[in-house]
């Protein structure tokens, strides 16, 4: 059943496969730098999880609005200071991304 007065939010799922034998690394970097850039412009957490029989980091970031406001928002991060510094020095960790918004369909 879904709450009408619940505010609305934006959930963009993120699927990451991992460089063999980075995963460790890529989840140390993402808690210390990559959070931290993502919740100053906003965004909130839903969750993450390493998986580590197919060498995959999933998780999922969301922002208050539509997808447009979502966007706005992406935007902003991507183009900040922040998200560069998490960046600076970093190697490729991630082999390939999955990115899609994503509905709920809880009832």
């Amino acid at each position: 059943m879904s709450d009408a007065t619940a505010p609305t939010k934006t959930v963009q799922f993120r699927r990451y496969e991992i460089v063999a034998g980075e995963l460790d690394a890529f989840v140390e970097w993402w808690q210390a730098r990559l959070v931290a850039a993502r919740t100053a412009l906003g965004f909130t957490i839903e969750f993450a999880y390493a998986v580590r029989e197919t060498n995959e980091f999933v998780w999922a970031v969301s922002a208050p609005g539509d997808r447009a406001a979502f966007e706005q928002i992406d935007a902003a991060y991507m183009a900040s200071d922040a998200r560069a510094e998490a960046f600076a020095g970093v190697p490729t960790r991630a082999a390939a991304q999955h990115v899609s918004i994503v509905d709920s369909v809880v009832v």
